[in-house]
């Protein structure tokens, strides 16, 4: 055993000091807090009043609105002299409305501009003579006035709640969450599991391998290898979680006007992952959940619903005992080759099941209980992946249980396959090893 953690010491030590490792444990967070900082902040943020200048030669045109950032001037001229006398420091674009015979929406609207503008404000345009049109020909066809079908508009935001538990959450939420967690299982799976296969390569090429193997075991070198690089990976996750919420946390206080509010649930039947609910002080659950006007903020609120401390427990979990498995395949093909390049024929059939699982993303978050996602979910080399996704949507303990026991019975049966290959790979050169030549190293 002392000679295995020499060995973890050096794979994890190694990596820890590299300056690729300290650029990336600092950069993701700051994506990661970017992702849900930047569209709130975008949400809120006010520029700079844009002036359209209109000349309106029909009756239909004469009121379209202006909002904060879009503000219409009527003009009493002719287009001519309005063309002449065109200010670009003082007005975005000039729109013309000519008159025609019939009122026709199709007829033509002129757009004059030195600059060409940013796409909402023509779809602001747009949508406002779209609205002023209709509103004309409801007047004239039916003398009905489409401001007051607008006041019978609502926006409605769906909240699901579980009849076994009460636990109230929001899909869009919950799909960001399940999605966002097995986005992270994949591509940690195979970003580790590449650094362990073409460790594995290098000391193969360099022949280093034979004076390690004089010393340790080609298992406690395998095990070493693997459990360093495993090490590496929660390291830089771990700093992740805590720099990304330190950061979410910081802007959460001091710049969004919402607090927190802490409501306890009961578990019964179905594992659940959602404890904290954010919402304004004194405002109704029900009104913060369907204000139309503040999506985003509700969207961002509306995480504090979960309990991240049982997500990233499992995270982890199923991280640690996925990169595992691939780990060792990886390690067992690196030892099975003389180069990278000769790595292809033998990762198709490993990573199927993990870029199958992320295909299916969409269908399991879909269906989060049906029957592929159960199985999927079970079975060994697909779970990490699916389990992550399912878990934000309530997974009853049975299935929860049973996909990490499976988990970790299909850890110690996958080394002990990549264990047989490795011994025997390790130090053969020279030769193109088939499939059938793999099956003949696993009897020996």
């Amino acid at each position: 055993m002392k000679k295995t953690f020499i060995i973890i010491k050096r794979e994890y030590l190694t990596r820890v000091k590299k300056r690729s490792f300290i650029v990336m444990t600092i950069l993701g967070p700051l994506l990661m807090a970017a992702l849900m900082i930047v569209p709130y902040y975008m949400s809120t943020l006010e520029s700079d009043q844009k002036v359209i200048d209109v000349i309106d030669e029909t009756p239909v045109y004469h009121n379209l609105g202006s909002n904060e950032t879009i503000r219409f001037n009527y003009l009493k001229t002719d287009i001519e002299t309005a063309k002449k006398n065109f200010d670009e420091g003082k007005t975005t674009a000039l729109l013309y409305i000519p008159k025609t015979d019939a009122l026709e929406p199709t007829h033509a609207i002129l757009f004059y501009t030195n600059k060409q503008p940013g796409n909402n404000v023509t779809t602001f345009i747009q949508d406002k003579m779209k609205y002023a049109y209709e509103n004309s020909k409801l007047l004239e066809l039916y003398g009905i006035d489409k401001q007051k079908i607008d006041e019978t508009k609502t926006s409605i935001s769906l909240v699901s709640e579980n009849l076994k538990t009460g636990v109230k959450n929001m899909p869009l939420a919950t799909n960001i969450i399940g999605y966002l967690a097995g986005f992270l299982i994949y591509f940690s799976i195979f970003m580790y599991g590449s650094q362990v296969m073409r460790g594995v390569i290098e000391e193969k090429t360099s022949r280093i391998v034979e004076v390690i193997v004089s010393s340790v075991k080609p298992i406690q070198l395998l095990i070493g290898k693997i459990t360093g690089i495993g090490m590496v990976g929660l390291t830089q996750f771990l700093l992740w979680i805590i720099l990304t919420l330190g950061i979410v946390t910081v802007f959460q206080f001091s710049v969004m006007p919402n607090h927190a509010k802490t409501t306890t649930v009961e578990k019964k039947g179905d594992f659940q992952l959602q404890k904290n609910t954010l919402f304004p002080e004194g405002m109704d659950k029900a009104k913060a959940a369907d204000n139309s006007d503040d999506e985003v903020s509700s969207l961002v609120s509306s995480l504090g619903r979960y309990d991240f401390v049982a997500i990233i427990s499992l995270f982890f979990f199923y991280f640690l005992f996925g990169y595992l498995i691939y780990g060792a395949l990886f390690a067992a093909i690196g030892s099975a080759v003389d180069s990278e390049s000769d790595t292809q024929q033998f990762m198709l059939p490993i990573t199927i099941p993990l870029i199958l699982a992320f295909v299916m993303a969409p269908f399991i978050i879909d269906n989060p209980q049906g029957p592929i996602s159960f199985w999927f979910s079970i079975i060994p080399l697909t779970s990490p992946i699916v389990m992550m996704i399912r878990l934000p949507f309530g997974v009853p303990v049975f299935e929860l249980v049973l996909s990490m026991c499976l988990l970790v019975l299909g850890f110690f049966a996958t080394a002990w396959i990549a264990a047989k290959i490795y011994r025997t790979g390790i130090l053969m050169y020279g030769k193109k090893i088939s499939y059938r030549e793999l099956w003949k190293w696993l009897r020996y």
